[in-house]
């Protein structure tokens, strides 16, 4: 059992009933202590803990305490630059604070760290009052579960849900065969599965004769043993393989079907491949590998699927091209809008696509539906994520002519009847309550550069916040290999995404929004804050606050030993400290390769954090388009802001319509999704494995 994996993912801890009992003192001391940190344990998970002696007691607490703080960021020391914050940044003048500043950056010149000294004040208790998380009661196999969920998982998961994978791999070694499900839908986690298993020397032939089906599954699969991106997306560098590896690959391989046009697919990595695997040696035992090789690394010609479709598109032989791409269902997906708008008979098109349209992946099927239905509403930027580890945005001028209503409305009934006929083979859901409130919820399809955090949900989401004026922000870290200066600001907007009001470093105190002072270096760690009050914000006009951390000094945040933000809720922003773990809504790791993050945005009027997670270049003028006249931050917002992505109500509701029947009355359902209770939209595992 890994209890921090457990606690994580599901908010549960397994223990063993002991034979004790133990004080009912050192129970409501252990209640007190977690409570500071945001949480407590359920009647079930409180009776349990009574039962274990103290010497049990003294091994499961410190663990415990470990795992709840790093949880909320509160195992670090939070000493802003000014230890009376916010007060204190309220109430100094300005050539106090231009002071400061100045001889904190001619400290960076001279080689000295210098930050000013101010007695820290007693600060009043805190007066918040928090709903805390509860701690339930779990089980073994509901803790196995997670591995399980996440290989059946139809669309991408997360780089700490892909370490979760491997811990469950390495620790369970040949007991893992019984977790494994029949069906791993997405290539990725099989190459990550299969990777982890040459990785760690379990062996794996069976496996791969099971699971492995393509070129580019075994292109995956390499990537994985070399710690690569193996949604294909950057740039591998590929690790040396052993002999035994090598032969059981290309073996593998030998044995696919067409594998020289799917190698052709990603020509460059197979000739980087070609250098460790060397075909060349087994060019007699493995001829089929030997020619795609020679094909490949020598520029031979050779047509592939898509360069056939190229050839139907210039020539507009539309009949040759649907009885093309009927053969890949996804495929035709991908393209169906810009097939119907070049086409001359839109119907035809849609008719072929509904021939197809089970063979679809239901995440695509739900895209493509959601494409449809917003496809003629007038939008101006079209919103795209590329694919990738790193979480990116581009945004284009949405220029694409309208198609025919009456097309899209059957394009979407296609969509629906296919996953409606997929999901009633899923097992019935009895009755069913379904909180409306999942409609600010966005489904979370792709996953790969979601950060680790307290609340996960899918980028796009939109979180209630709770009662209290003032959004406090927050980052710490500490210095890489060199000094490393992070920054924490705040960008406010006005409904337009325009006006822009900045609280940074150059900044420390505008309208309602105050920062606790610009740290440069942080060798023992450091941290900022930045307070906003919302009234005030309101009543100026602006509507959103974007939440941005820059790396001053160009070190990427996976180049650090630690680096964590978040933000918090608070009422008397000057009682208690001001990093107080019970007021935390949110805390998530930054390691990105990248220089830039943006994890949220406020949505004053609406009282609601939009989930954005992006890890960005250090060079935003990428995304600037037409739109010139406003900073790249502005753009991201109004990208972020409008974005119309399918939302968990939805998708839940075509489920019921499938395999169950909705009620209103909670106390009478057998399966509930709502915000905070049953199938939740943090349930990341069970969403993706069960209702994709």
């Amino acid at each position: 059992m890994n209890n921090s994996i457990y606690i994580r993912h599901k908010r549960k801890i397994y223990l063993e009933k002991g034979e004790n009992t133990l004080p009912n003192k050192y129970i409501l001391n252990f209640l007190k202590n977690i409570e500071r940190l945001g949480f407590t344990f359920s009647p079930e998970l409180v009776e349990i803990v009574t039962t274990l002696s103290t010497e049990d007691l003294k091994t499961f607490y410190p663990q415990l305490i470990r795992d709840l703080k790093e949880n909320v960021g509160a195992q670090m020391k939070f000493n802003p630059m000014y230890p009376n914050f916010p007060e204190q940044v309220k109430e100094m003048s300005e050539k106090e604070l231009y002071s400061n500043a100045f001889l904190h950056y001619l400290g960076d010149w001279i080689g000295m760290r210098i930050l000013p000294h101010y007695e820290k004040k007693k600060r009043k208790p805190l007066k918040e009052r928090r709903k805390l998380k509860v701690l339930d009661l779990g089980n073994k196999e509901d803790f196995e579960a997670i591995f399980t969920n996440f290989l059946r998982a139809k669309t991408s998961i997360s780089e700490t849900d892909k370490k979760d994978i491997k811990w469950f791999i390495e620790t369970y070694r040949e007991d893992i065969f019984n977790l494994v499900p029949d069906e791993i839908p997405l290539k990725e986690n099989i190459a990550l599965y299969i990777g982890s298993l040459l990785k760690f020397n379990i062996e794996s032939e069976l496996e791969i004769q099971k699971y492995v089906q393509t070129a580019t599954d075994v292109l995956r699969i390499v990537t994985a043993i070399s710690e690569g991106d193996i949604s294909l997306a950057e740039n591998t560098k590929f690790t040396n393989i052993s002999r035994k590896n090598r032969r059981l690959l290309l073996q593998t391989l030998e044995g696919i079907g067409n594998i020289t046009e799917d190698m052709l697919r990603y020509p460059e990595k197979w000739k980087r491949i070609g250098e460790k695997l060397h075909p060349f040696e087994y060019k007699n035992k493995f001829p089929k590998c030997f020619q795609a090789f020679d094909t490949i690394r020598n520029d031979q010609p050779f047509e592939t699927f898509n360069s056939k479709i190229e050839k139907y598109l210039k020539t507009k032989d539309i009949s040759a091209l649907i009885c093309l791409l009927k053969t890949r269902a996804g495929e035709f997906a991908r393209r169906l809008d810009h097939i119907v708008r070049i086409s001359d008979n839109p119907e035809k098109v849609v008719s072929a696509f509904q021939e197809v349209a089970l063979e679809v992946s239901n995440p695509v099927l739900l895209q493509v539906k959601n494409h449809f239905q917003e496809r003629n509403n007038p939008q101006e930027l079209r919103v795209f994520f590329p694919k990738g580890e790193v979480g990116k945005v581009k945004a284009i001028d949405h220029n694409l002519p309208i198609i025919e209503e009456v097309i899209c409305q059957k394009i979407i009934a296609v969509c629906d009847e296919a996953l409606i006929k997929k999901f009633e083979n899923y097992p019935p859901l009895g009755n069913v309550f379904i909180d409306e409130n999942l409609k600010n919820y966005t489904i979370p399809f792709g996953q790969r550069s979601a950060s680790k955090a307290l609340n996960t949900v899918a980028r796009g989401s939109r979180i209630q916040l709770p009662e209290g004026d003032t959004i406090r922000f927050f980052i710490y870290w500490k210095d890489g290999i060199s000094r490393t200066d992070l920054d924490l600001s705040a960008l406010a907007l006005d409904e337009n995404s325009t006006d822009p009001i900045q609280i940074a470093y150059y900044n420390l105190k505008e309208l309602g929004g105050y920062h606790s002072g610009d740290i440069t270096s942080a060798p023992k760690g450091a941290s900022e804050f930045i307070d906003i009050e919302i009234s005030k914000f309101l009543k100026r006009g602006m509507r959103y606050v974007v939440m941005c951390v820059n790396s001053f000094t160009e070190q990427s945040y996976c180049d650090l030993p630690i680096c964590f933000a978040g933000f918090m809720s608070r009422k008397s922003p000057n009682s208690g400290e001001i990093y107080e773990p019970l007021t935390v809504e949110n805390k998530f790791d930054l390691t990105a390769n990248s220089k830039v993050a943006i994890p949220l945005i406020i949505d004053l009027y609406e009282r609601k954090v939009i989930w954005t997670d992006l890890s960005l270049a250090h060079n935003l003028s990428a995304h600037n388009n037409v739109y010139n006249n406003l900073s790249s931050l502005s753009i991201i917002n109004k990208s972020m802001v409008s974005i119309k992505k399918p939302n968990l109500y939805d998708l839940l509701m075509l489920h019921i319509r499938a395999r169950g029947s909705q009620t209103l009355d909670i106390s009478q359902a057998d399966t509930i999704f709502a915000v905070d209770k049953g199938i939740k939209p943090s349930d990341i595992d069970i969403l993706i494995s069960d209702f994709l």
